[in-house]
């Protein structure tokens, strides 16, 4: 399992990266592969302003469903136009190709609040 050290993350399995105060979410390398193929990615939250813990998509793989969650409030800017052909960057390159989503945070001082790659290791197992 992956964890880059420079991203924070949450314990519903996505991860951040902060370039001042744009994030780039996506899923752990950890949730890739307790969902499997990934097969279709659903966000059609573009220019919504949604707070931490809200659904901003879903992930469908072979045999489940899952809701991504938002670890910040913010507005999403950007979706990952590439998810839609190919869906499967989710499971090769998780913190690379399947980013999923830009968000402008709102307070960027809430990252702090998130996981680092240690705790969140610990979490996982």
């Amino acid at each position: 399992m992956t964890l880059p050290a420079s991203l924070k993350y949450t314990s519903d399995h996505e991860w951040l990266s902060l370039d001042g105060d744009i994030a780039t979410i996506g899923i752990t390398d950890f949730a890739q592969s307790e969902l499997g193929d990934i097969v279709f990615v659903d966000i059609n939250t573009v220019g919504s302003a949604l707070k931490a813990e809200e659904v901003f998509g879903t992930v469908e793989a072979v045999k489940t469903v899952s809701d991504l969650f938002l670890p910040v409030s913010g507005t999403v800017l950007e979706v990952n136009a590439d998810l839609e052909a190919t869906p499967d960057n989710v499971n090769s390159d998780p913190y690379g190709k399947g980013w999923m989503i830009k968000l402008k945070v709102d307070n960027v001082a809430d990252v702090d609040a998130l996981l680092d790659a240690a705790a969140y290791e610990a979490l996982v197992g």
